[in-house]
Order: C-alpha cells, then structure tokens, then sequence
C-alpha cells in the first residue's frame, strides 16, 4: 500500500493514491481471516467470517473504481501528450 501511495506521489496522478485508500477494506478482511484463524476457528468468533466477506465485496468494488480512475486519468493524461 505504500509503494502505491509513493507511486502516486511521484506521478502525481491521484487516482494511485484512491487505489491505496482502496486496499484498506481488503486489509482489514484479512485482518479478519488472521484473527479467526488464530484463535483456531472458535466458534464465537463466526462473525468475523461474515465481516470479512462484507470487507472483501466492498474492497473489490473500491479497487474496481480506482482502476477505473487510473484508468481515465491516464487517457486524459495521453490526449493532452
């Protein structure tokens, strides 16, 4: 996440550091995954399974519109070369 974040730092193009915001849902699913698997699957801790699935699908959508935004900065970007 940080490499993405100095990426677009250096680039100056926005949309890089959109995409790193976008990683964090992901992270915290797989905080989520760690944490149960740690606690060897304890049955009390079930509904971290719920949340990190809610984590990955509003991760994946996150990145989905990041890339989206990389994606158009860098025409626009190539239209005005």
């Amino acid at each position: 996440m940080a490499l993405v974040w100095d990426y677009g730092e250096r680039t100056g193009i926005k949309g890089w550091k959109g995409l790193s915001w976008g990683m964090v849902p992901l992270l915290g699913g797989a905080m989520c995954a760690c944490t149960w698997h740690f606690f060897y699957n304890s049955e009390s801790l079930e509904v971290l399974v719920a949340l990190q699935g809610a984590l990955t699908v509003i991760g994946n959508i996150t990145m989905c519109i990041a890339a989206f935004r990389i994606f158009k900065a860098s025409q626009e970007s190539s239209k005005s070369s």
